[in-house]
């Protein structure tokens, strides 16, 4: 029996896992190492909900890319026998006049995708829990949803490893990518025919060429129990306020109401102690006031740190570290989305290495496709 290649993946989040879906697919033997088993609680990956949305101001390279995701999302679930996706629809909104809606609507007009302009007054007769208060300008895009992202992470790790996978709980410690190896703590080295390094935030403690180009955030969530006969049928709500804006995702599935910062810290450490500080959480609830006036009325269910590694321009860097060595880096919070589509490509290029060169370029949003 011919042997088969072995890919060894640091890093069982979503980009992980997907790569290692992808890779079993292809015919390569899986070994993922993580610090935790996954769904691993402090992984950039690992929350409720990650949103999924075609809404993505001038980068039009991410707003067709989404497509692709949707047909990669469409082909796990199908080997995970369930669909861990909620449609709600995207409600963007804009207190001041910026220039991510307005660009928004045209890369979304430009490839004939739905959307219907509303005005503040619109917005409160449409969703009478909303404050369409000094709104001036604003869309409703259909096409959108919630990605139940911690049940994902768990039904993926589920699945690789009953296609084949092994998954080592270890922490690493160097990284040779030249060998293709990983040492872990104690000193033992792992090694494989090619590595992928999908370690999220902890990357560049890692790997110094990619600290310079990529920092760890800490971001805080504040979840919330609203009254679910009204706002489980919510959309997400993306609210662009002169002064911060905040991001909500509705209670669907049995989750809480989730409300974050659109903005990056890019502080901490992911090793940092998590505890959210009471002023954190007041300044996400003070940017959600004005637009939800019932917000004081509901339940407080805790708030929660989660890091990201953000990349200055948000694009995503996939790139390889030596002939037998690829990155996966610089997600932010927004390439959850991808994962699926993400880990294929990266499995594609991997396994016909004569589709690898314009990998790196349409990972970072240009509008070019492997071939």
């Amino acid at each position: 029996m011919e042997k088969r290649p072995k890919a060894l993946i640091l890093g069982a989040g979503i980009m992980g896992l997907c790569t290692a879906w992808a890779l079993l697919r292809q015919g390569f033997a899986v070994h993922l190492l993580d610090q935790v088993p996954p769904p691993n609680p402090a992984g950039a990956s690992v929350d409720h909900h990650r949103l999924i949305r075609h809404a993505y101001g001038a980068q039009r390279g991410y707003m067709r890319m989404v497509d692709d995701a949707y047909a990669a999302w469409d082909r796990l679930w199908a080997d995970l026998g369930e669909v861990l996706h909620i449609p709600t629809g995207v409600l963007a909104l804009d207190d001041s006049a910026g220039a991510w809606v307005r660009d928004t609507r045209a890369a979304l007009r430009a490839d004939g995708r739905p959307h219907e302009d509303l005005t503040g007054a619109e917005i409160e007769a449409r969703f009478p829990y909303l404050s369409g208060a000094g709104i001036r300008d604003a869309f409703f895009c259909p096409a959108g949803g919630v990605l139940l992202a911690e049940r994902i992470v768990a039904a993926l790790a589920r699945h690789v490893v009953a296609e084949g996978a092994t998954i080592e709980v270890a922490r690493a410690t160097a990284l040779d990518p030249a060998r293709a190896a990983v040492t872990v703590e104690g000193g033992a080295t792992r090694s494989a025919d090619v590595l992928v390094v999908a370690a999220g935030p902890w990357i560049p403690r890692l790997l110094p060429e990619v600290a310079r180009r990529v920092t760890p955030s800490r971001q805080v969530v504040v979840r919330l129990e609203a009254p679910a006969d009204v706002w489980a049928r919510a959309p997400m709500l993306l609210d662009l306020a002169a002064e911060g804006g905040f991001y909500l995702v509705p209670p669907v599935a049995g989750t809480p109401l989730k409300i974050g910062d659109h903005s990056f810290s890019r502080q901490g450490h992911p090793d940092d102690d998590r505890t959210p500080d009471s002023r954190e959480v007041e300044r996400i609830l003070s940017l959600a006031r004005k637009r939800i006036p019932g917000i004081e009325g509901f339940a407080r269910l805790g708030s929660a740190t989660c890091f990201y590694d953000v990349e200055p321009d948000e694009r995503f860097v996939i790139e390889p570290l030596s002939p037998r060595s690829w990155v996966m880096s610089g997600f932010s919070g927004h390439g959850f989305k991808f994962g699926a589509v993400l880990g294929e490509r990266l499995a594609q290029a991997i396994a016909q290495p004569e589709t690898a060169a314009s990998l790196p370029a349409w990972a970072a949003g240009d509008e070019v496709i492997p071939a």
